[in-house]
């Protein structure tokens, strides 16, 4: 039924393969200057600590989305303007944070996706905690390192080629 390369807009891709498409929860705000953004994902899993963010950020991007599951917690920020650079400079698509980020109005005029659930002033503390690669879960979806991750002012939805 077509090719999901051919088209970006996550409503019409709903449309064209409603039998395959995995859609997230309407939980998450644009943050970043791009709000219309695709690619494979890079996971990462941590509470409280943005340690492994960090690290993942100053990795080669190759066009992925880093997935960010940071437990929803409230309490401090996982991602800011600083890691936001890192991700553009080292070629990343964007991020889709299960937490919160810091930054928001810098955020906001850089060329990059970044959806997450608000924004609070608070950084998170510098552990080395978390775990990257392995399958997250939250907003509905299991995602797993590899999935493709279509989003935009409509929402976030998981479409793996066939």
């Amino acid at each position: 039924m077509g090719n999901p390369n051919n088209i970006t807009k996550v409503a019409d891709l709903c449309d064209a393969f409603s039998d395959r498409v995995r859609v997230f929860a309407p939980l998450f705000t644009d943050f970043g200057g791009k709000t219309e953004f695709h690619g494979p994902v890079a996971t990462v899993k941590c509470f409280e600590d943005n340690s492994l963010v960090k690290s993942l950020s100053l990795t080669p991007g190759n066009g992925r989305i880093m997935v960010v599951d940071g437990g929803g917690s409230t309490r401090c920020a996982l991602l800011g303007d600083n890691l936001a650079a890192n991700l553009i400079n080292n070629g990343w698509q964007g991020a889709i944070i299960y937490g919160y980020i810091r930054d928001k109005a810098e955020l906001a005029q850089m060329p990059v996706g970044i959806k997450a659930l608000g924004a609070i002033p608070l950084r998170s503390a510098q552990k080395s905690e978390g775990t990257l690669g392995k399958p997250v879960e939250f907003a509905g979806q299991i995602i797993q390192e590899g999935d493709y991750i279509y989003a935009d002012d409509d929402g976030i939805i998981i479409l793996n080629p066939v």
